[in-house]
């Protein structure tokens, strides 16, 4: 899913818009047992807890493509009879109105969602009527020609309120402040199936994750039965190794500095499109050899991108590099350059020792004072 198709799913929900049909819910204590559950038309809530519930859902799709939103594609057999696609096609369709199926979804996540304390599972029923669009991307309401039926699901935090005083109006007095148990925006979640170029896409799912480092395998691979890529962390460290171990001794600033150009300037380039840039084996290893790594170093890339990133491996631009700072860092100093100013930067021997040289241009403010850089000797070596 691009971001265009997020943002128009989470216009829906909003109460201009709203057409969700349904909401059910189950809440669990911390030793997995079913505290109490909800079902009820969405429409009938009282317009407060409407509103709740909305935060709670647009939170499900908000995020970084890439980080915390994944589009995630389901096995073939996943989609066979008693697969985990064909099980939430069930369970859509059946437009939460069976309670054993329900009830199977909630025993499902219970037994493979990992979490200490307690937690509420959410989802919602909804039918788009997906309006059509004119060439320049003018809605036409009474143009539709597509129903786009989906299932949110949330699984939120269920916490005590911190302790603190209160005013209490009627005795015009502060007291202790009564703890109650308060639902969290949710850790974790999922849209299916997936909405494509403004179309239901049953073979995709969209998947939410709070922490982009923990994404929560046993739940995804149980509930979702879909295989996931690496985490953004684990993308930037094996794009790391991977230069590193490449280039080995040749590793040095001038060629990450390329590096660090050509990934800023694939990324001006692509800003534009809907999807994040996608780097896969022969685009690193273009973009390697644009920036200076000799044959002879590229020769054993396939090799290493096979041992770090997988045979079908990819990686996003934007998770494994930051094109918009450049930063050079040593044990005692961090120093933070505008990355289309990575010129200013440079390495020189001076007095036998190799130092890292930065010209100034402009004015130099030191703890926020203005200062005059001075006039230095010229380096005669």
């Amino acid at each position: 899913m691009t971001k265009q198709d997020i943002s128009e799913i989470k216009k829906l929900l909003t109460q201009k818009n709203c057409s969700i049909t349904r909401i059910c819910g189950c809440y669990v204590d911390g030793e997995k047992n079913k505290k109490t559950e909800l079902k009820q038309a969405f429409l009938a809530l009282p317009e407060e807890e409407m509103f709740k519930y909305f935060e709670i859902l647009r939170k499900t799709l908000s995020g970084t493509l890439g980080k915390n939103l994944l589009t995630l594609e389901f096995p073939l057999n996943s989609e066979a009879e008693g697969g985990t696609q064909e099980f939430l096609l069930r369970l859509r369709d059946s437009k939460l109105k069976d309670d054993a199926l329900l009830e199977e979804f909630y025993d499902r996540i219970i037994a493979n969602y990992e979490f200490v304390g307690n937690y509420l599972i959410l989802v919602v029923h909804d039918v788009y009527d997906v309006p059509g669009r004119t060439r320049d991307g003018i809605e036409m309401e009474d143009a539709s020609d597509e129903i786009y039926e989906y299932l949110l699901t949330c699984i939120c935090p269920v916490e005590l309120s911190k302790p603190g005083l209160s005013y209490d109006a009627a005795e015009n007095t502060f007291r202790n402040r009564i703890r109650d148990w308060v639902v969290g925006l949710p850790d974790a979640g999922f849209l299916f199936p997936a909405f494509t170029d403004r179309s239901c896409d049953l073979h995709s799912t969209l998947y939410y994750s709070k922490d982009s480092e923990e994404l929560k395998d046993g739940f995804v691979s149980e509930i979702l039965g879909c295989p996931l890529p690496l985490s953004a962390g684990i993308q930037k460290e094996t794009f790391q190794t991977l230069i590193e171990e490449t280039l080995g001794e040749d590793c040095d600033i001038e060629i990450v500095k390329n590096i660090h150009d050509k990934l800023a300037e694939m990324a001006e380039e692509h800003k534009e499109e809907p999807e994040p840039l996608v780097l896969d084996r022969k685009e690193v290893k273009t973009i390697l050899a644009d920036s200076g790594v000799s044959n002879e170093k590229l020769e054993a890339f396939d090799m290493r991108y096979d041992e770090t990133a997988g045979e079908t491996g990819s990686l996003l631009a934007s998770n494994v590099m930051n094109t918009r700072t450049f930063e050079v860092k040593t044990p005692d100093v961090v120093i933070k350059v505008s990355p289309d100013r990575t010129d200013l930067i440079e390495t020189r021997s001076i007095g036998g020792q190799q130092c890292l040289v930065i010209r100034l241009d402009g004015g130099v403010v030191v703890n926020g004072i203005t200062v005059r850089p001075g006039i230095a000797e010229e380096d005669n070596e």
